[in-house]
């Protein structure tokens, strides 16, 4: 990635000198259909810019940016420059500006896309059909289009494109004409780079209408769109996504006293994404994987629906007021997690949503604040790299967990009253910390200040632990929450939580009979509301969820869940001691063992199918990761064996069958669980009321593969029955996944040798190519990776240089050899880029937490 990057000091320099008035921006992409045009560089298509700024001094100097193969000719002010001299491959040199009003003029020939970033070009290998969009976030809108590529240079944008006759072509704009194979898009608010778009192709369109009548008689009128390409199609749900869209729609509007102010609002599904969806106002995009082609649990419906408005919220937050620059991230996605959740539980049918919040966001959230790279939520961003990878645990869901926090520390009316001022205050402009908490402080009447400091300018995750004290007549005498922090991050911060305490009842269920809320502050806080109360099967700390922390238990409670954590009846309160349990296992203070034990034991009864998917993905990791080595085989017969039961019990044709046979696919071990697998690929198998579709199919093929039970021919004629997109990204997995050194060496070479694959299919390659059952056979690949990883961040994009470095990361060889490979080269590359350092860094703390865990289990 030479030459791509941008430092936040060169970019507060160059907005300190400009404004931008505006861009005109004319796209031929007919480029993207038939033969290339024989010459040995990438496929291009024609980019003309025209860019009107204003300069505040006379004869300054700056520069655009802009990523292109080539480039035929610049112009300034009229005056046309060398692109030779002013064009280095990534930015043009823009000497001698005037004062006030410049015009920049760019011809330039851009590269299709194979990576997701910048134009992406897919060709569906289904009807051979051509899909195009663009996806820039953080910086690659400047692979399209010459500009000023950073946030805080906002201004409104013209796009016209020419595609092939046939196509629909959308953008953040309204269509203003279109003729055969001319497009015009009307002009857009001011808006960043990042988040203009063009989505073109033969996509099959659903449309609809959003209308709203406000208090004063005036009337909002939304147009909706949504697209997908037509091999997908039939299994489009665009009522539902509508349905979604509406609700969401009239939440924010309810509640942030600012009609939509981009338009309509069009969705686009897109193939082989990088991300889940991005924020272009007027035109989201979303990974196309939301639409869904076989039987899935109401839990991806629920994923689905929070992802829809976690992008709705960005329209306010993000688009219509934007960070000043990547440090201040958080102000857009800490507020879109949290309000994606907050409007769909209150707003759609999915009302367990903080449930999955709890269980699922928090989880992501909790392994980055405990890795080395941990950062505060208001993070040090230096430059683009940086900003590539903060879209992370932290800046998402710590963010939307501490938000929880504060709607909970200043009231819900509060919060929504200082957003309302934000909007107001700030439309259309860039922002940072203290805009936000100057507001907050207005309406809450809090000091925001010291809050602020505690949570938003400080790493790590606090760990909260109950210790109660009893007389003789079993009350509580003292029960005392003690707070700790890591050494690393010795933080203590103040936190609103509910503690709950649970007894049995004489039907054998586990009850909260009491519960007081405290705000817990330093080392050591009394609840005193709680003493006197009847001694408790169970202390849960953080009952409710309110606050972000670790929470540890007594031994009586502890034991009381080894033996009727299946018992609570409360979804939210089981989710959180099994999230707190996890973390345990994590930590290396449980066994695995034990926690694949729970699993086996309590998991079959577990009525949110979110958190059952969650249960069986810590039970894969636990066996994979934190089992003593010696442990393994035993333990992953026993995880096949409960799967099995559990798929034989649950109810036929239900989504808890299928959750379990997906799970038992994952597990399965022995000859029998092959054979079985194989039956139901084959007919000769059944399983009452389980619908074996094709994503069913790939799943139960997946194992066989990697155990070498499915050949070659086999994966192919899977293949034939599925010649889709989505059906080879899984045919390529699958390949990938075979027990072969052959198979291995060939894997290794598409991802690492050659950048022939898409970013989809060099994933697909990874994710076959690692597989726990072979880890003899990937051994010895572990000084490959070593050797090839700075070569391969120099020269791919940044998005595959991540894939790469974090998929083929050798933490499968989980010894202490591993260990010391990876601390030999961290301390042989002192100067390697900091953000593949980060990468490396991360992988050794997942590693040497397993070897923590490991040592565990094997002391059991």
């Amino acid at each position: 990635m030479p030459g791509e990057n941008l430092s936040r000091d060169e970019a507060r320099e160059r907005a300190e000198l400009l404004t931008v008035d505006g861009y005109e921006v004319a796209l031929d992409l007919r480029s993207a259909v038939g033969e290339p045009d024989g010459s040995a560089g990438p496929r291009t298509f024609r980019s003309l810019t025209t860019i009107r700024f204003r300069a505040a001094r006379a004869g300054a100097s700056t520069f655009a940016d802009l990523v292109a193969p080539a480039v035929s000719a610049v112009t300034l002010n009229g005056k046309a420059l060398d692109p030779a001299a002013v064009f280095d491959g990534t930015r043009i040199a823009l000497d001698g500006l005037v004062e006030g009003e410049n015009v920049l003029a760019v011809d330039a020939q851009c590269a299709y896309s194979r990576t997701g970033e910048g134009m992406h070009r897919f060709v569906d290998p289904e009807d051979g059909e051509v899909y195009l969009y663009t996806q820039y976030e953080p910086a690659d809108a400047r692979r399209v289009f010459a500009n000023f590529e950073q946030p805080d240079l906002k201004a409104p944008y013209r796009f016209e494109v020419k595609a092939p006759e046939g196509w629909t072509v959308r953008s953040n704009g309204a269509e203003e004409f279109h003729e055969g194979e001319e497009w015009r898009f009307a002009e857009t608010k001011p808006i960043s780079t990042y988040i203009t778009v063009v989505v073109a192709g033969p996509y099959h369109c659903e449309s609809d209408l959003y209308t709203r009548t406000f208090d004063d008689g005036s009337k909002l009128e939304i147009p909706l769109g949504a697209m997908c390409r037509k091999g997908l199609a039939r299994h489009f749900d665009a009522d539902d996504i509508f349905l979604i869209t509406k609700q969401g729609l009239d939440f924010f509007h309810d509640h942030f006293d600012y009609p939509y102010p981009f338009g309509k609002y069009d969705q686009a599904f897109v193939p082989e994404y990088n991300l889940g969806a991005m924020e272009n106002p007027g035109c989201v995009t979303f990974r196309e994987e939301y639409i869904y082609r076989g039987k899935v649990t109401s839990a991806s419906y629920e994923r689905r629906a929070n992802v829809i408005l976690h992008e709705m919220a960005h329209m306010w937050f993000g688009d219509l007021v934007t960070m000043q620059w990547w440090d201040d991230l958080w102000l857009k996605e800490s507020f879109a997690d949290f309000m994606g959740s907050f409007s769909m539980v209150e707003a759609t049918r999915f009302t367990n949503g903080w449930i999955t919040f709890a269980n699922n966001r928090k989880s992501w959230a909790y392994r980055a604040d405990q890795l080395p790279s941990t950062h505060p939520i208001t993070a040090d961003i230096r430059d683009l790299e940086d900003a590539k990878l903060n879209f992370d645990g932290i800046t998402y869901a710590k963010g939307a967990s501490v938000l929880k926090q504060l709607v909970a520390y200043v009231g819900r009316d509060a919060f929504l009253e200082g957003a309302r001022r934000y909007f107001k205050q700030h439309a259309y402009g860039n922002t940072q910390l203290g805009d936000l908490l100057s507001v907050l402080a207005e309406t809450s009447g809090r000091d925001m200040t010291s809050w602020s400091r505690s949570w938003l300018q400080t790493a790590g995750v606090n760990v909260l632990t109950p210790a109660v004290t009893y007389d003789t007549a079993d009350r509580i005498t003292e029960l005392v929450v003690l707070q700790g922090a890591a050494a690393s991050h010795p933080e203590l911060r103040p936190h609103r939580v509910a503690v709950g305490l649970y007894r049995r009842t004489p039907e054998g269920d586990l009850v909260r009979y009491a519960r007081a809320e405290v705000d817990v502050a330093g080392p050591h806080t009394v609840v005193t509301e709680l003493a006197g109360a009847e001694k408790p099967d169970l202390v849960l700390v953080n009952d409710d969820d309110l606050t972000y922390c670790k929470v540890r238990f007594d031994e009586g409670s502890l034991a009381t869940l080894r033996e009727h954590l299946g018992d609570i009846t409360d979804p939210l309160a089981r989710a959180l001691c099994w999230s707190a349990l996890w973390n345990l296992t994590r930590d290396a203070l449980l066994p695995a063992r034990d926690f694949v034990s729970l699993v086996l034991a309590f998991a079959g009864r577990e009525s949110d199918i979110g958190v059952l998917q969650m249960l069986h993905a810590w039970a894969q990791s636990a066996l994979v990761n934190y089992a003593a080595p010696a442990w393994r085989e035993e333990g992953g017969r026993a995880l096949a064996e409960g799967a099995l039961r559990e798929l034989r019990l649950a109810e036929p044709g239900g989504q808890h069958q299928l959750t379990w046979a997906r799970f038992f696919a994952a597990v399965a071990t022995s000859e029998a669980d092959f054979q079985l697998l194989t039956g139901l690929l084959d007919g000769t198998a059944v399983i009452e009321g389980l619908d074996v579709d094709q994503e069913l199919r790939w799943a139960f093929l997946s194992p066989l593969a990697s155990h070498g039970v499915a050949n070659e021919p086999a994966i192919d004629a899977e293949l034939a029955r599925d010649d889709t997109a989505s059906g080879k990204r899984h045919h390529v997995r699958c390949l990938a996944s075979r027990p072969s050194d052959a198979v291995k060496a060939q894997a290794w070479a598409a991802v690492v040798e050659s950048d022939k694959l898409s970013n989809a299919l060099a994933g697909a390659t990874i994710a076959g190519f690692v597989q726990p059952s072979q880890r003899e056979l990937l051994a010895p690949y572990t000084a490959s990776y070593f050797e090839a990883i700075e070569r391969v961040w120099a020269e791919r994009s940044i998005q595959i240089g991540m894939d790469v470095v974090k998929g083929l990361f050798p933490g499968l060889q989980d010894d202490p050899a591993t260990l010391a490979a990876t601390d030999a080269w961290l301390t042989s590359r002192p100067d390697a880029a900091p953000a593949l350092r980060r990468l490396v860094l991360e992988a050794r703390d997942d590693l040497a937490r397993a070897l923590r865990g490991q040592e565990c289990d094997a002391a059991v």
